[in-house]
């Protein structure tokens, strides 16, 4: 499914930008965004949340019905 593979990049974007945070302390959402108090940002990160929540359903799918979707 689309939104499958649209979550997976989102939730992929959230952990480099963590990344970013752990090791450089530099948050990217926040730098590109003005801050990381901005309506923007704070939508960002709820999108990017929102994603690794529906990526946990991928855990629990069959491997036969993700397959048979794409």
């Amino acid at each position: 499914m689309i939104i499958d593979r649209i979550a997976l990049i989102l939730s992929i974007i959230g952990s480099l930008n963590w990344g970013l945070v752990g090791l450089f302390k530099f948050d990217l959402v926040a730098w590109v965004c003005g801050g990381a108090e901005t309506m923007v940002a704070r939508i960002i990160y709820t999108v990017v949340a929102l994603a690794g929540v529906w990526c946990i359903s991928l855990l629990f799918r069959s491997r036969d019905k993700i397959e048979t979707h794409d």
